[in-house]
């Protein structure tokens, strides 16, 4: 795959660094508006992007379950026309999308699911494999009767949405990959998700939230934007303990999609913070030039949950991506 760019070494080193940026609060990695190129859409300007919805509480979503694989899922379905299926990150759930869901509803038919144990959603045992949460998609998308669709993952959401691809690419029409990364975990990051399971089984999820918190946010959000930071805060609050713990090892164990990347027949867009310290923009520039067809979105000011913490310029850049497809 040299003929794209895509460097395997070079990827897993700079997934070595993204732990440790993770495990230390780290430096944001920085890629200016201006060098955005041949399939780059980079920093977007704020006249005509559609309103965001206000926030009601996480708790308060009103939505259905399906019975998928021994555990009860909740999920939302919003608007009309091309299904766009979104799956949040850890320790998340589909309360991510809160302020993306009613844009984007206005262009497409919107699904988010909150996987096994996360949000509403309930499960036996612990969830501790992508693949786990990748059969419960697929068996939901054929529940309500969405045969193909263009599939979003966020965080885990994207080892997840790896997962869905390898076992049924049919059901794809786009991707898109939400501030995350495809490689295996570094051993620092395994050791960083490792802990973290260890600290929700002994000191309850609501301990996560702070060291969590400062690496979704940006600085200027956390210090200026109080609501937000509580929103998310009581987003990761409704996670189960079992999910918590099965998230953490999930993304220390997740299977290397560095191979897979090259093979993806669909459009894909590549999306990222520009303040992301977990996934920085390096890797996703690195995703976006072992990806065929795939076009890379940098968002300034926001850093890992940027579909959140900047949702005018996330919802036109994905109504403007994935109208085209």
């Amino acid at each position: 795959m040299a003929d794209n760019g895509f460097n395997r070494r070079e990827f897993l080193r700079y997934s070595a660094l993204a732990g440790a940026g993770a495990a230390l609060g780290g430096c944001a990695s920085t890629m200016s508006a201006a060098t955005a190129g041949s399939g780059m859409m980079g920093g977007l300007m704020g006249e005509g992007m559609p309103a965001v919805a206000s926030l009601p509480a996480p708790d308060a979503r009103q939505g259905s379950y399906a019975e998928v694989n021994g555990a009860r899922i909740f999920y939302q379905v919003s608007g009309q026309g091309q299904p766009l299926v979104l799956l949040h990150g850890y320790p998340l759930s589909g309360a991510l999308f809160a302020r993306n869901r009613d844009a984007l509803a206005a262009h497409f038919r919107v699904i988010t699911i909150d996987h096994r144990g996360y949000g509403k959603s309930t499960a036996p045992g612990v969830p501790d494999s992508a693949d786990i949460y990748a059969s419960d998609a697929l068996a939901v998308m054929t529940q309500i009767g969405i045969q193909q669709a263009i599939i979003g993952g966020h965080s885990m959401g994207g080892p997840i949405t790896f997962g869905m691809y390898r076992t049924a690419p049919e059901r794809f029409r786009g991707m898109m990959l939400i501030d995350t990364i495809a490689a295996a975990a570094s051993p620092i990051e395994m050791g960083l998700w490792n802990g973290f399971a260890t600290q929700a089984r002994q000191q309850g999820v609501a301990s996560l939230v702070g060291p969590l918190i400062k690496d979704m946010l940006s600085g200027d959000t956390r210090t200026k934007r109080m609501d937000e930071v509580t929103y998310l805060g009581n987003v990761i609050k409704e996670c189960s303990v079992d999910a918590a713990v099965g998230g953490a090892k999930a993304l220390a164990n997740r299977s290397d999609a560095t191979a897979l990347l090259g093979q993806i027949k669909v459009p894909t867009l590549v999306y990222v913070g520009v303040e992301d310290s977990i996934y920085p923009v390096k890797i996703a520039m690195m995703m976006k030039n072992a990806i065929p067809n795939s076009t890379l979105v940098t968002i300034p000011g926001a850093a890992h949950a940027a579909v959140f913490e900047a949702p005018e310029r996330t919802n036109q850049a994905f109504i403007d991506w994935a109208s085209k497809i």
